[in-house]
Protein backbone atom coordinates (compact mmCIF):
# COMPACT_ATOMS: atom_id res chain seq x y z
CA UNK A 1 0.00 0.00 0.00
CA UNK A 2 1.80 3.11 -1.25
CA UNK A 3 1.53 6.57 0.25
CA UNK A 4 1.08 9.65 -1.95
CA UNK A 5 2.86 12.67 -0.43
CA UNK A 6 1.17 14.99 -2.92
CA UNK A 7 -2.33 13.85 -1.97
CA UNK A 8 -1.51 13.89 1.74
CA UNK A 9 -0.23 17.46 1.53
CA UNK A 10 -3.23 18.74 -0.42
CA UNK A 11 -4.54 19.90 2.99
CA UNK A 12 -1.16 20.73 4.50
CA UNK A 13 -2.24 23.70 6.62
CA UNK A 14 -5.09 21.76 8.20
CA UNK A 15 -2.99 18.63 8.77
CA UNK A 16 -0.09 20.60 10.25
CA UNK A 17 -2.08 22.71 12.72
CA UNK A 18 -2.46 19.88 15.29
CA UNK A 19 1.29 19.22 15.47
CA UNK A 20 1.89 22.91 16.11
CA UNK A 21 -0.61 22.76 18.99
CA UNK A 22 1.00 19.56 20.27
CA UNK A 23 4.58 20.87 20.28
CA UNK A 24 3.50 24.16 21.85
CA UNK A 25 2.57 22.13 24.94
CA UNK A 26 5.97 20.40 25.29
CA UNK A 27 7.65 21.76 28.46
CA UNK A 28 11.16 20.39 27.84
CA UNK A 29 13.95 22.94 27.57
CA UNK A 30 16.59 23.03 26.33
CA UNK A 31 16.08 20.51 23.51
CA UNK A 32 19.30 19.15 22.05
CA UNK A 33 18.12 15.98 20.28
CA UNK A 34 14.71 15.28 18.78
CA UNK A 35 13.21 12.69 16.45
CA UNK A 36 10.04 12.66 14.37
CA UNK A 37 8.66 9.11 14.20
CA UNK A 38 6.35 8.56 11.24
CA UNK A 39 7.61 11.83 9.77
CA UNK A 40 5.69 11.45 6.49
CA UNK A 41 6.59 14.12 3.91
CA UNK A 42 8.41 16.25 6.48
CA UNK A 43 5.75 18.83 7.37
CA UNK A 44 5.76 17.76 11.04
CA UNK A 45 9.58 17.60 11.05
CA UNK A 46 9.66 21.19 9.85
CA UNK A 47 7.43 22.25 12.75
CA UNK A 48 9.70 20.35 15.15
CA UNK A 49 12.75 22.22 13.82
CA UNK A 50 10.97 25.57 14.06
CA UNK A 51 9.80 24.86 17.61
CA UNK A 52 13.28 23.88 18.82
CA UNK A 53 15.84 25.81 16.77
CA UNK A 54 19.35 24.52 17.24
CA UNK A 55 18.27 21.00 18.13
CA UNK A 56 19.68 18.01 16.29
CA UNK A 57 16.58 16.63 14.52
CA UNK A 58 16.01 13.58 12.34
CA UNK A 59 13.01 11.72 10.96
CA UNK A 60 11.91 8.11 10.60
CA UNK A 61 9.23 6.63 8.36
CA UNK A 62 8.44 3.29 6.71
CA UNK A 63 7.36 4.75 3.36
CA UNK A 64 10.06 5.38 0.77
CA UNK A 65 7.70 7.75 -1.05
CA UNK A 66 7.16 9.85 2.06
CA UNK A 67 10.89 9.88 2.86
CA UNK A 68 11.73 11.06 -0.65
CA UNK A 69 9.34 13.98 -0.20
CA UNK A 70 10.77 14.75 3.25
CA UNK A 71 14.35 14.77 1.94
CA UNK A 72 13.36 17.10 -0.88
CA UNK A 73 11.65 19.43 1.57
CA UNK A 74 14.41 19.40 4.20
CA UNK A 75 17.64 18.45 2.42
CA UNK A 76 19.83 19.11 5.46
CA UNK A 77 17.91 16.76 7.76
CA UNK A 78 18.72 13.02 8.03
CA UNK A 79 15.76 10.70 7.40
CA UNK A 80 15.79 6.93 7.87
CA UNK A 81 13.59 4.04 6.73
CA UNK A 82 12.29 2.10 9.75
CA UNK A 83 9.15 0.73 11.42
CA UNK A 84 8.19 2.37 14.69
CA UNK A 85 7.21 -1.01 16.17
CA UNK A 86 10.78 -2.32 15.71
CA UNK A 87 12.63 0.99 16.15
CA UNK A 88 15.68 0.09 18.24
CA UNK A 89 17.43 3.43 18.63
CA UNK A 90 19.16 3.56 22.04
CA UNK A 91 17.51 6.88 22.75
CA UNK A 92 18.53 9.81 24.89
CA UNK A 93 16.08 12.15 23.15
CA UNK A 94 14.81 15.39 24.60
CA UNK A 95 11.72 15.18 22.37
CA UNK A 96 10.20 12.17 20.62
CA UNK A 97 7.37 13.22 18.29
CA UNK A 98 4.78 10.81 16.88
CA UNK A 99 2.21 12.85 14.98
CA UNK A 100 -0.81 11.15 13.37
CA UNK A 101 0.87 7.76 13.05
CA UNK A 102 0.30 5.58 16.14
CA UNK A 103 -3.42 5.19 15.37
CA UNK A 104 -2.38 2.62 12.74
CA UNK A 105 -0.60 0.47 15.35
CA UNK A 106 -1.79 -1.95 18.01
CA UNK A 107 -0.36 -2.60 21.45
CA UNK A 108 -0.13 0.96 22.70
CA UNK A 109 0.20 -0.31 26.27
CA UNK A 110 3.59 -1.76 25.26
CA UNK A 111 4.60 0.67 22.51
CA UNK A 112 4.18 3.97 24.37
CA UNK A 113 6.18 3.03 27.49
CA UNK A 114 8.92 1.60 25.23
CA UNK A 115 9.08 4.92 23.36
CA UNK A 116 9.12 6.88 26.62
CA UNK A 117 12.06 4.76 27.83
CA UNK A 118 14.16 6.37 25.09
CA UNK A 119 13.75 9.84 26.56
CA UNK A 120 16.60 11.74 28.17
CA UNK A 121 16.00 12.98 31.74
CA UNK A 122 13.32 15.66 31.51
CA UNK A 123 12.54 14.74 27.90
CA UNK A 124 9.03 14.60 26.46
CA UNK A 125 7.10 12.13 24.32
CA UNK A 126 4.61 14.08 22.20
CA UNK A 127 1.83 12.11 20.50
CA UNK A 128 -1.18 13.17 18.43
CA UNK A 129 -3.68 10.66 17.03
CA UNK A 130 -6.88 11.12 15.03
CA UNK A 131 -9.79 9.97 17.20
CA UNK A 132 -12.46 9.95 14.51
CA UNK A 133 -13.51 6.33 13.97
CA UNK A 134 -17.03 7.17 15.15
CA UNK A 135 -17.34 10.23 12.91
CA UNK A 136 -19.64 9.97 9.84
CA UNK A 137 -16.61 10.01 7.53
CA UNK A 138 -15.27 6.75 8.95
CA UNK A 139 -18.57 5.10 9.77
CA UNK A 140 -19.62 5.59 6.15
CA UNK A 141 -16.37 4.09 4.87
CA UNK A 142 -17.17 0.90 6.74
CA UNK A 143 -20.85 0.88 5.76
CA UNK A 144 -20.12 1.31 2.04
CA UNK A 145 -17.40 -1.35 2.32
CA UNK A 146 -19.88 -3.83 3.85
CA UNK A 147 -22.65 -3.13 1.31
CA UNK A 148 -21.32 -4.02 -2.11
CA UNK A 149 -19.65 -6.67 -4.27
CA UNK A 150 -16.36 -5.85 -2.54
CA UNK A 151 -17.60 -6.65 0.99
CA UNK A 152 -15.40 -9.70 1.53
CA UNK A 153 -12.25 -8.01 0.23
CA UNK A 154 -12.84 -4.88 2.29
CA UNK A 155 -13.51 -6.64 5.58
CA UNK A 156 -9.81 -6.45 6.44
CA UNK A 157 -9.31 -2.78 5.51
CA UNK A 158 -12.40 -1.91 7.57
CA UNK A 159 -10.50 -3.23 10.59
CA UNK A 160 -7.16 -1.61 9.68
CA UNK A 161 -7.51 0.86 12.53
CA UNK A 162 -8.64 -0.11 15.97
CA UNK A 163 -10.28 2.22 18.45
CA UNK A 164 -8.00 4.30 20.65
CA UNK A 165 -7.81 3.66 24.37
CA UNK A 166 -9.51 6.06 26.77
CA UNK A 167 -7.68 9.16 28.07
CA UNK A 168 -7.64 7.50 31.51
CA UNK A 169 -5.91 4.44 30.06
CA UNK A 170 -3.26 6.49 28.26
CA UNK A 171 -2.62 8.50 31.41
CA UNK A 172 -2.15 5.31 33.42
CA UNK A 173 0.16 3.58 30.95
CA UNK A 174 2.45 6.63 30.69
CA UNK A 175 2.28 7.77 34.31
CA UNK A 176 4.08 4.57 35.30
CA UNK A 177 7.18 5.65 33.37
CA UNK A 178 6.96 9.46 33.26
CA UNK A 179 6.87 12.19 35.88
CA UNK A 180 4.15 14.26 34.19
CA UNK A 181 1.42 13.29 31.70
CA UNK A 182 -0.81 15.76 29.90
CA UNK A 183 -3.81 14.37 27.96
CA UNK A 184 -6.38 16.36 26.02
CA UNK A 185 -8.80 16.02 23.13
CA UNK A 186 -9.58 18.70 20.56
CA UNK A 187 -12.16 18.70 17.77
CA UNK A 188 -11.09 20.84 14.84
CA UNK A 189 -13.76 22.09 12.47
CA UNK A 190 -11.97 22.49 9.15
CA UNK A 191 -13.75 24.61 6.50
CA UNK A 192 -13.25 22.85 3.16
CA UNK A 193 -14.07 24.96 0.12
CA UNK A 194 -14.70 22.07 -2.26
CA UNK A 195 -17.90 20.76 -0.70
CA UNK A 196 -18.38 17.03 0.01
CA UNK A 197 -15.83 16.16 -2.69
CA UNK A 198 -13.17 17.91 -0.62
CA UNK A 199 -14.00 15.68 2.36
CA UNK A 200 -13.43 12.64 0.15
CA UNK A 201 -10.19 14.11 -1.21
CA UNK A 202 -8.95 14.67 2.36
CA UNK A 203 -9.36 11.02 3.29
CA UNK A 204 -8.06 9.65 0.00
CA UNK A 205 -4.68 10.73 1.39
CA UNK A 206 -5.15 8.80 4.63
CA UNK A 207 -8.04 6.66 5.89
CA UNK A 208 -9.43 5.64 2.48
CA UNK A 209 -6.09 4.24 1.36
CA UNK A 210 -6.55 0.68 2.72
CA UNK A 211 -9.98 0.42 1.07
CA UNK A 212 -8.84 1.64 -2.34
CA UNK A 213 -5.65 -0.42 -2.25
CA UNK A 214 -7.76 -3.59 -2.02
CA UNK A 215 -9.78 -2.74 -5.14
CA UNK A 216 -9.03 -2.44 -8.85
CA UNK A 217 -9.40 0.91 -10.60
CA UNK A 218 -13.02 0.41 -11.74
CA UNK A 219 -14.26 -0.94 -8.42
CA UNK A 220 -12.31 1.75 -6.60
CA UNK A 221 -14.15 4.42 -8.57
CA UNK A 222 -17.47 2.72 -7.86
CA UNK A 223 -16.68 2.57 -4.14
CA UNK A 224 -15.70 6.26 -4.15
CA UNK A 225 -18.90 7.22 -5.97
CA UNK A 226 -21.05 5.51 -3.31
CA UNK A 227 -18.96 6.95 -0.51
CA UNK A 228 -19.11 10.48 -1.96
CA UNK A 229 -22.90 10.26 -2.20
CA UNK A 230 -23.11 9.19 1.45
CA UNK A 231 -20.73 11.95 2.55
CA UNK A 232 -22.79 14.56 0.70
CA UNK A 233 -25.84 13.57 2.75
CA UNK A 234 -23.92 13.61 6.05
CA UNK A 235 -22.03 16.86 5.43
CA UNK A 236 -24.37 19.44 3.89
CA UNK A 237 -22.62 22.39 2.32
CA UNK A 238 -22.90 25.95 3.62
CA UNK A 239 -24.52 28.53 1.30
CA UNK A 240 -21.09 29.37 -0.14
CA UNK A 241 -20.30 25.70 -0.82
CA UNK A 242 -18.03 25.25 2.19
CA UNK A 243 -18.26 22.07 4.25
CA UNK A 244 -17.16 21.96 7.90
CA UNK A 245 -15.22 18.77 8.60
CA UNK A 246 -15.30 17.93 12.30
CA UNK A 247 -12.06 16.14 13.17
CA UNK A 248 -11.44 15.00 16.79
CA UNK A 249 -7.83 14.35 17.81
CA UNK A 250 -6.25 12.99 21.00
CA UNK A 251 -3.04 14.54 22.35
CA UNK A 252 -0.49 13.15 24.83
CA UNK A 253 2.61 14.83 26.25
CA UNK A 254 4.50 12.63 28.70
CA UNK A 255 7.60 14.10 30.36
CA UNK A 256 10.28 12.04 32.08
CA UNK A 257 11.70 12.85 35.48
CA UNK A 258 14.96 14.79 35.57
Amino acid sequence: MRWSPERYLAFEDERTRPVRDLLAAVPTAPVRRAVDLGCGPGNSTEVLIDRFPGAEVHGVDRSEEMLAAARARLPGVPFALADIETWDDPGGYDVILANAVLQWMDGHERLLPRMAARLAPGGSLAVQMPDNLDEPTHRLMREVAADGPWAERLAGPARARGALATPDAYFAMLREVCDRVDVWRTTYHHPLAGGPAAVVDWFRGSALRPFLAALGPEEGQAYLARYTQAVAAAYPAQPDGTVLLAFPRLFLVATAAR
